[in-house]
C-alpha cells in the first residue's frame, strides 16, 4: 500500500473553499449595516478598496505558484520559500492561529443563525437570555470530530452540500421583494442613515469577509496540480465574490430603508422570498463552510510548519508533523487547532479577537504582495512564473495592507507588528543556520548595487571630491591579517576596500578549488569582524603579473580604483624587494601608493596617529592627513587623536604652519592646533631618528615618500624605522585637494 498519498484536489475545492469563506458570516450579519451606514456608493468603495488588497494578493499568490513547486502549508509555504524559514515561519505562526481562531469566530457566527429559535423559545416559553454557547460549543466539537475522522475528504464533501446551500440562500434572496422596494420611485446611490459611522470603521468590520480569498490555499498539499489550481481557483473565487458583493449591496440598499439595514443584523430574512427560513439556513451554511475551510487549512498550515522544525522542542515538531499513513491527514495538527477554537468558543466573544485575525491576515496579503514585488525588481532568471502580474499591482497591494492595518485599528496594527518581531527573534536564535532576509532581498540588492554602480561610474568624471578606493593584494592574510585590518578601516565609512588574497601559481582545477576554500575562509572572518571590504582570490604565476590584473579590474564600489596597498613585515622583510620591483607598474595606472610595514605591536592601543611632513612631502601631505581622518572615522580608533609633526628649515617653518593650521581649518579636520608640532630641520640630524624618537608610542605612524628616492635607496628607504610601530609609507600621484 502507497504511504503519504495525497487526496489528489483539483481545481473546484480551492475555488468552493475560497468563495463559501468570502460569502460567509459578515455578508449576512454585518453588509446590511454597511449599505445602512455608508449608502449604496460607500459600500461599493469598501468593496473596491477591499479587492484592491484582496485580487492584488490573489494575483501575487497565482504568480508565486506558478515559479515553484507548492506543497503543503498553503501561503506560509510560498512565504517560507521566497523569504527563508526564520521570517516565513514568524509569519506563519500568525497565519496559523489567525486561521485557528478564524473556526471559532465562524462557529460563534453559526449560533446567531439560531435567533429565531432563541427568540421563539423566549416567547412560548418564557426562557429568555440563553446562552448560544449551547450551540456553538457542541458545533465546533461536532465539527472536529468530524474532520479528525475523516478528514478533508469528508470536509470537501460536506463542503459541496453547505455551498449549495448557501447559493440557494443568495437566489432566494435576490427574488424577493419587499413593501420598501414597491415604494422605491428613484434609486438613490447616496441614501443613508445620518450621522452613521466613518468609512474606515465600517470597513473594519466589513472587511473581514473579504479574507477569505487564501483559503483554498491552504490545501496545497492535497491538490494534484497546485500550479494550475491555485490561481484559477483563487482568482476566480475572488473575483466572483466582488461581483457578489456588490449585487449584494445593490439589493440592500433598493429593499429596505437605510435605518432597518443599519438596526437589524438579520435584514436578509426580512428581504429574501422564504426569508424567514432559508436566511437562517444560508447563515449556518455560510458560517459553516467558512469554519469548515479553516479547520481543514488551519492544521495543514500547522503541520507545514513542524515539519520545517521551527519549533525549539523537536519531540513537539514530529507529533505535530505526523500524519495519518495513508493520506498524510494532519491529524494532530487538527487536535491542537480544536483545543484552540474550543478556548474561543468558550469566551463567547471574539469581537476584538476578530480585528487581530483581520491584522494577521493584513501581514499575510502584504508578505505575499511584497514577495511578489521583490521577486519583479531583483530580475531572478529563475524566475519564471506562468501567470505573471504587474509589479505596480504587487507595490499597491502590500502599501495598502500597511496603510489599512492602521486605519483599521492603529493599537492592533502596533501590537501584531510586535508580536511578529518576538515570534522572529525566538525563531531565529533557535534556528542560527537558517536564511532569513537575505534569500529574497539578494536579487534586489544585487539590481540596486549594479543600478548603484553604473550611476558612480558615469558620476566619476564629475567629481571633485576625493574618497579612496583601495585594492590589498597580499599573501599573509592567514599569518599576518594586518593589511586586512587596516583596510577594514578605510572601508569603514568613507572609502572602498578590496582585498585580494594572492596565491601563486598556474590555474588548474586543483588551485582553482583550493582558491574558493581560502575565500570561504576570508568571508568567514571578515563576518566575524564585521567588515565592509570586499574579499576575493587571484591565482597568478608571480606577483606582477597578479599586480597587472588587480590593477585592471573594475571596483567592486563602481569606483575606478586609485589607491593600492602593499605590506610587508619589519621583522622579517622578505618581501619588500617585490613591492619596490612593482612600485613602477602601480604607478604606471596613476594610483597612489600606500606601503604598510607592520610589527610585532601591531596597531597598539589605536589612539595616536603621528603624521611626518618633510620638505619632500608638498604632494604627499594632503594624502597622508585625509588617510589619519578616514582612519579615525572606525570606532575602533574613537577615542584616537592626530598629531603633526613639520619638519622643515628654522626660515620656513612660520610659513609652514600657518599653511597647516589653514589647511585644518578649511578642511575642517578634527585636529587640534596644540597637535601641530613644528620641527626644525637640521642637516646633521636624520629625520628617521626624529621619527624613532617622537613617534614610538605612535599607533600609527605615517611617513610619505617620493618616486626619485625609492629609485635611489630602493628598499634601503623603508629601513631605519625599528623604534616605531606600524608605518605607513605614501606616495600620492598628484596632490589631494582636501579644502
Amino acid at each position: 500500500m502507497e504511504l503519504n498519498k495525497k487526496a489528489n484536489f483539483g481545481t473546484a475545492p480551492v475555488f468552493f473553499t475560497a468563495i463559501s469563506t468570502i460569502l460567509g458570516a459578515i455578508m449576512f450579519l454585518r453588509f446590511g449595516y454597511a449599505v445602512g451606514n455608508l449608502g449604496f456608493l460607500g459600500t461599493v468603495g469598501i468593496i473596491i478598496l477591499g479587492h484592491m488588497v484582496t485580487i492584488t494578493t490573489a494575483m501575487a499568490i497565482a504568480e508565486i505558484a506558478t515559479n515553484q513547486k507548492v506543497e503543503g502549508g498553503g501561503e506560509y509555504y510560498i512565504i517560507s520559500r521566497s523569504f527563508g524559514i526564520n521570517i516565513g515561519a514568524a509569519i506563519g505562526i500568525a497565519l496559523y492561529l489567525s486561521q485557528a481562531v478564524s473556526v471559532a469566530f465562524y462557529i460563534i457566527a453559526f449560533a446567531e443563525a439560531f435567533s429565531p429559535v432563541f427568540d421563539f423559545i423566549a416567547t412560548e416559553f418564557g426562557f429568555e437570555n440563553l446562552d448560544k454557547r449551547i450551540i456553538s460549543l457542541p458545533a465546533v466539537i461536532l465539527l472536529s470530530t468530524i474532520m479528525m475522522k475523516k478528514g478533508a475528504d469528508i470536509g470537501m464533501k460536506a463542503l459541496y452540500f453547505v455551498v449549495f446551500i448557501l447559493f440557494i440562500s443568495l437566489i432566494l434572496f435576490f427574488l424577493g421583494i419587499t413593501e420598501y422596494q414597491s415604494s422605491v420611485v428613484e434609486f438613490d446611490m447616496f441614501k443613508k442613515i445620518e450621522n452613521g459611522d466613518n468609512f474606515f470603521y465600517v470597513f473594519a468590520i466589513v472587511f473581514p469577509a473579504f479574507t477569505g480569498m487564501t483559503a483554498g490555499v491552504g490545501l496545497s498539499g492535497d491538490l494534484k496540480d497546485p500550479k494550475r489550481s491555485i490561481p484559477f481557483g483563487t482568482l476566480a473565487a475572488t473575483v466572483s465574490g466582488m461581483i457578489i458583493y456588490v449585487f449584494i449591496a445593490y439589493k440592500l440598499s433598493i429593499s429596505a430603508s437605510p435605518e432597518d439595514l443599519s438596526s437589524n443584523p438579520l435584514i436578509m430574512s426580512n428581504i429574501a422570498l422564504l426569508g424567514w427560513l432559508i436566511i437562517p439556513f444560508g447563515l449556518a451554511a455560510a458560517t459553516v463552510s467558512s469554519a469548515l475551510g479553516s479547520i481543514m487549512v488551519a492544521p495543514r498550515t500547522l503541520q507545514a510548519l513542524a515539519s520545517d522544525k521551527i519549533f525549539p522542542i523537536p519531540k513537539v515538531n514530529r507529533i505535530l508533523a505526523k500524519g495519518k499513513p495513508q493520506t498524510n491527514e494532519p491529524f494532530n495538527a487538527t487536535i491542537v487547532t480544536s483545543v484552540i477554537a474550543i478556548v474561543f468558543v468558550l469566551m463567547g466573544d471574539v469581537n476584538a479577537v476578530a480585528e487581530v485575525i483581520s491584522m494577521f491576515f493584513m501581514i499575510t496579503y502584504g508578505s505575499l504582495c511584497l514577495i511578489s514585488f521583490l521577486q519583479h525588481f531583483a530580475a531572478d532568471p529563475s524566475y519564471r512564473p506562468s501567470f505573471k502580474s504587474k509589479w505596480y499591482f504587487s507595490l499597491v497591494g502590500a502599501v495598502l495592507c500597511i496603510f489599512l492595518m492602521f486605519r483599521i485599528n492603529s493599537k492592533y496594527a502596533i501590537i501584531s507588528s510586535i508580536l511578529m518581531v518576538v515570534i522572529y527573534l525566538i525563531i531565529s536564535n533557535s534556528r542560527k543556520n537558517s536564511v532569513g532576509l537575505a534569500k529574497i532581498f539578494q536579487g534586489v540588492v544585487f539590481q540596486l548595487s549594479r543600478k548603484i554602480q553604473v550611476f558612480i561610474q558615469n558620476a566619476e568624471r564629475r567629481e571633485e571630491n576625493w574618497r579612496p578606493s583601495v585594492i590589498c593584494i597580499s599573501s599573509d592574510f592567514f599569518q599576518r591579517p594586518v593589511a586586512f585590518q587596516f583596510m577594514r578601516w578605510v572601508s569603514h565609512r568613507y572609502g572602498f576596500g578590496t582585498y585580494i588574497h594572492y596565491i601563486n601559481g598556474y590555474f588548474s582545477k586543483e588551485s582553482h578549488k583550493k582558491s574558493e576554500e581560502e575565500l570561504g575562509r576570508l568571508i568567514k572572518i571578515s563576518g566575524e569582524n564585521k567588515s565592509n571590504v570586499y574579499l576575493d582570490t587571484m591565482i597568478s604565476p608571480s606577483f606582477t603579473s597578479a599586480i597587472a590584473q588587480a590593477i585592471q579590474l573594475p571596483s567592486v564600489s563602481g569606483k575606478d580604483i586609485n589607491m593600492i596597498l602593499f605590506e610587508y613585515s619589519k621583522n622579517d622583510p622578505d618581501n619588500i624587494h617585490q613591492i619596490v620591483q612593482n612600485f613602477t607598474l602601480a604607478r604606471s595606472a596613476n594610483l597612489d601608493v600606500c606601503i604598510l610595514g607592520t610589527s610585532d605591536k601591531e596597531f597598539g592601543f589605536m589612539r595616536n596617529i603621528h603624521i611626518w611632513i618633510t620638505p619632500g612631502d608638498i604632494e604627499n601631505g594632503n594624502l597622508m592627513i585625509m588617510m589619519a581622518y578616514v582612519i579615525m572615522g572606525h570606532s575602533d580608533w574613537k577615542n584616537g587623536q592626530i598629531k603633526i609633526f613639520s619638519v622643515f628649515p628654522v626660515d620656513e617653518l612660520k610659513e609652514q604652519k600657518e599653511t597647516l593650521l589653514e589647511l585644518i581649518k578649511t578642511g575642517r579636520l578634527p585636529i587640534s592646533p596644540n597637535n601641530v608640532v613644528l620641527l626644525t630641520h637640521k642637516p646633521d640630524v636624520n629625520i628617521k631618528e626624529m621619527i624613532n624618537d617622537r613617534s614610538k608610542d605612535a599607533d600609527l605612524t605615517i611617513v610619505g615618500f617620493r618616486s626619485e628616492a625609492l629609485k635611489q635607496l630602493e628598499e634601503n628607504l623603508f629601513v631605519g624605522y625599528e623604534g616605531v610601530g606600524n608605518v605607513l609609507f605614501v606616495n600620492a600621484s598628484k596632490k589631494k585637494d582636501i579644502s
